[in-house]
C-alpha cells in the first residue's frame, strides 16, 4: 500500500484532477495504474516523458498524470507526437489512444506511423467500440455485435490492430488486457524502452456502450471473459487454429529491429548540410 500510495503521489495529479470521468469498472483505470508502474520502472524523469493522445475515453487518461501532456485533435494524436518526437528527440513520447481514434479516423497516421518507425510508444485501448462519444461501432467492433449505429448487428468484419502494426512494419508489436494487469505492466515497459515505433494494443471493456447492448455483462464478467480468451503467445505456439477459434494471443508478437525514422532524419539533414556547404551554400 506504501508503495501504491508513493506513485499516486509522485505521478498523478491527485490533489486537482480527481475525481476521474470514466465509468466505475472501465478499463482505462487498470491501464492508468500499469503505465504509472511501467514508467517508473524504466526510469525515466516526468519531465523526460510526453504523453499524447487523442479524444475518446482512453483520451482523457494524459489530464491525470503529472508528465509533460498533449490533449490533441481526434485521430491526429500520431501526428503531434510526431512533432514533438522530430523537434526534440530526446523526449521519451508516449500516444494512448482508443480502437476508433486510432484506426478509423486515425489509421492512416497509425499505419504511417508504424512503416516510418519512428521512435514513439502506442498504446491503443480496443474495447470494440466508440465509449464516449455514443456507443457508434469501430473498426474492431466484431461482426454481428450491437451498436447505435448498428441497431441489427454490424456486419462490417472487424481486423486486428496487432497484426495491422506488423504487418505496417512497427518494430516492437504487443498485446494484453487489463484483466492481465501484472503482464501489461512488463509489455508498457518493454514498449517505452524499444528503440523504435513500438506498440501496445490492450483488450479492455465497456460495459456501459458495449456490454448493455450486447448482453456481454458488467464489468466483472468482461474481465472474465478477457480471462478465458486470452493465450499466451508461447502457449498458442502449440495449439491448432481449431484450438485457438474464438481466442486471442498476449503477450510480445514481434520484436525486430529496424532503421528507427528519427536518426535516419538526421542523417539525411547532415548529408544535406554537408552538400551545401561544399557547394558554397549555407546550410537552411
Amino acid at each position: 500500500m506504501a508503495e501504491v500510495t508513493k506513485l499516486i503521489h509522485k505521478y498523478l495529479r491527485h490533489d486537482k484532477k480527481f475525481p476521474h470521468v470514466w465509468c466505475p469498472g472501465c478499463g482505462n483505470g487498470i491501464l492508468l495504474g500499469s503505465l504509472i508502474r511501467a514508467i517508473d520502472r524504466t526510469g525515466f524523469e516526468k519531465d523526460e516523458i510526453v504523453l499524447v493522445s487523442g479524444i475518446g475515453c482512453a483520451g482523457r487518461l494524459p489530464v491525470y498524470v503529472d508528465f509533460n501532456t498533449l490533449h490533441t485533435t481526434h485521430g491526429r494524436a500520431l501526428t503531434f507526437a510526431t512533432g514533438v518526437k522530430l523537434a526534440n528527440p530526446r523526449l521519451q513520447v508516449i500516444v494512448i489512444m482508443g480502437d476508433g481514434d486510432a484506426t478509423a479516423i486515425g489509421g492512416n497516421h497509425f499505419i504511417h506511423a508504424a512503416r516510418r518507425n519512428l521512435n514513439l510508444t502506442a498504446i491503443i485501448v480496443n474495447n470494440s467500440i466508440y465509449g464516449m462519444t455514443g456507443g457508434q461501432y469501430s473498426p474492431t467492433t466484431p461482426y454481428g455485435a450491437l451498436a447505435t449505429t448498428a441497431l441489427h448487428g454490424n456486419i462490417e468484419q472487424a481486423f486486428s490492430i496487432a497484426e495491422l502494426a506488423v504487418t505496417a512494419g512497427a518494430g516492437l508489436v504487443a498485446r494484453g488486457t487489463v484483466y492481465h494487469a501484472s503482464l501489461l505492466d512488463d509489455l508498457i515497459e518493454k514498449a517505452i524502452l524499444k528503440r523504435g515505433f513500438s506498440v501496445v494494443e490492450v483488450i479492455s471493456h465497456c460495459h456501459t456502450q458495449y456490454g448493455r447492448r450486447n448482453q456481454a455483462g458488467g464489468a466483472v464478467e468482461m474481465l472474465r471473459w478477457q480471462k478465458d480468451s486470452a493465450v499466451r503467445v508461447e502457449k498458442a505456439a502449440a495449439l491448432s487454429q481449431e484450438e485457438l477459434r474464438g481466442r486471442f494471443t498476449i503477450g510480445v508478437l514481434v520484436d525486430r529491429d529496424l532503421p528507427i525514422y528519427t536518426q535516419e532524419y538526421r542523417r539525411i539533414r547532415e548529408a544535406a548540410a554537408a552538400a551545401a556547404a561544399q557547394q558554397g551554400h549555407p546550410a537552411g
